[in-house]
């Protein structure tokens, strides 16, 4: 479940060389040979998955600034980080207007490209929460900006949608936490109502002595403490919609009234000489059975048919297990971005730990549970350690962080010496990472001394041409004969 970088490069070896760095900070790389393919895997099924693009400048088929150009129009918020060696102003400006979000010099050091990485995925989060949190203000909150990847959400969304298109009245069941407000949000931005205003009112939250007020309003002076007038949650969602959230905790003689509210639409406020129009349309939710309720006489029959009009049945977290990984990966993003963490996501021990939970609290114990983690986590990916609780109530032990969930140490040239006589070290001998360059170089001293100078089967082996081995062989210095066969002597 870890965040996924396509790599986009014509170049095999640096592709390879990228993978590897990307694959060291914890995050999953899938590659491309060229912008084409690029596009097609950004379209396909797993398009999805893709968090960033790394997209080369300078490539045979199509170019970044083409492969750009084709992919904003559908993916304007995909964080696109050019990668070349031709490095300078005019190239830089001329990505940066086509839609890339950074520019980088090949070769650039693994810590300047995993600095950027992660500054753009967490720009991109929060900008995706912005967006989010901006539509949820302006009432404009959609059934696509829901995380509905199972069969039992996406009938949710379906018979939300069919009742957004008229001002039915709605009665959205389920359990604590499952996210009944949510879809009331939705069907709200998804009908004509959309930017109007959305008004909740928690009925099992109001004190007894204000439930009246509250809802119709009063008149200045009809009260003790009424020094001024005052508009009820129902003329403050005149022309928009009133949420009622736990309307199965309402007293029933305000069951009454409400009743009468919605049947004649309009409201009496306390102390006013006449009703008072209003244009509102009504979803309720809760958590009980109002069936019940109403026929053990704790709930009005005719009340409850009024609301029961056009019932949906929200699923608890527990069956509808395909939301359990992309929301995660959701929550995980955006407290990773909140609290400057760099967790890209879930170790395999915990993600079948979160599987196999039965989440009583729902999506709303989930989002907590997976913040604390993001809080507690020291690695690159949650761990089971990170989730002491959940674990305990599994009967896991927790204590340890398991292999998976940590980086794996960078190779030195010792270490990687006695493996094989042909492996390369990635880190110098202080530690840090070897350029890109280096390491290149390397590869290809080292083909040229294992075949022996053969250039044709250097380049078949290195899966690149003739001409861009002889230019590499320039650039490192190695194109004169004694070079080569100094390279031959001491590799071969």
């Amino acid at each position: 479940m870890a965040q996924t970088i396509l790599v986009v490069d014509d170049d095999p070896v640096q592709r390879r060389l990228l993978e590897t760095v990307i694959s060291h900070s914890g995050m999953a790389v899938v590659t491309a040979p060229g912008g084409q393919p690029a596009l097609d895997l950004v379209r396909g099924p797993r398009g999805d998955e893709i968090s960033l693009i790394l997209l080369d400048l300078v490539m045979p088929d199509m170019d970044g600034l083409e492969v750009l150009a084709k992919l904003r129009p559908t993916h304007p918020d995909l964080p696109v980080i050019v990668f070349t060696a031709r490095g300078g102003i005019e190239a830089a400006v001329q990505a940066m207007r086509a839609g890339a979000n950074d520019f980088l010099v090949k070769p650039a050091s693994p810590e300047r490209l995993n600095v950027s990485i992660r500054n753009q995925l967490k720009i991109g989060t929060l900008s995706g929460e912005v967006k989010q949190l901006k539509k949820k203000a302006d009432n404009r909150l959609t059934f696509d900006d829901l995380i509905a990847a199972s069969p039992e959400m996406r009938q949710v969304v379906k018979l939300g949608s069919r009742a957004a298109q008229s001002d039915i009245p709605i009665l959205i069941e389920g359990e604590s936490g499952c996210g009944k407000e949510l879809i009331a949000r939705a069907i709200q931005g998804t009908s004509a109502r959309a930017g109007k205003p959305f008004v909740t009112v928690n009925c099992g939250a109001i004190p007894e002595n204000l439930i009246e007020s509250l809802l119709f309003g009063h008149e200045k002076g009809s009260f003790t403490g009424a020094s001024d007038k005052h508009l009820g949650k129902f003329q403050e969602a005149d022309g928009g919609t009133l949420f009622l959230d736990e309307i199965g905790e309402l007293r029933l003689d305000m069951q009454v009234k409400l009743l009468r509210a919605l049947q004649e639409g309009e409201v009496d406020p306390v102390g006013s000489k006449r009703p008072v129009k209003v244009d509102v349309r009504i979803i309720s939710a809760t958590n009980r059975d109002l069936g019940e309720m109403a026929r053990e006489g704790s709930f009005r029959k005719d009340l409850y048919y009024r609301l029961n009009v056009f019932p949906i049945l929200v699923p608890p977290l527990r069956e509808r297990a395909l939301d359990l990984a992309p929301l995660a990966k959701h929550f995980i993003a955006r407290f990773a971005a909140e609290e400057h963490k760099s967790v890209t996501g879930l170790s395999p021990e915990a993600a079948q730990l979160i599987e196999r939970f039965s989440w009583p609290g729902n999506v709303r114990q989930l989002e907590n549970t997976i913040f604390r983690a993001v809080v507690l986590c020291d690695g690159p990916v949650l761990d089971l350690c990170d989730f002491p609780q959940i674990a305990a109530a599994m009967g896991m032990d927790s204590g340890a962080r398991s292999p998976a969930s940590v980086v794996p140490p960078h190779p030195s040239v010792g270490d990687m010496s006695d493996r094989s006589p042909f492996a390369l070290p990635l880190t110098d001998d202080t530690g840090q990472f070897r350029s890109f360059e280096a390491i290149e170089s390397d590869i290809i001293r080292m083909a040229i001394g294992r075949y022996e100078g053969h250039m044709s089967e250097v380049a078949r082996r290195l899966g690149i041409g003739r001409s861009t081995l002889y230019r590499k062989l320039k650039e490192f210095g190695l194109e004169e004969s004694g070079a080569l066969e100094d390279t031959i002597r001491r590799t071969g």
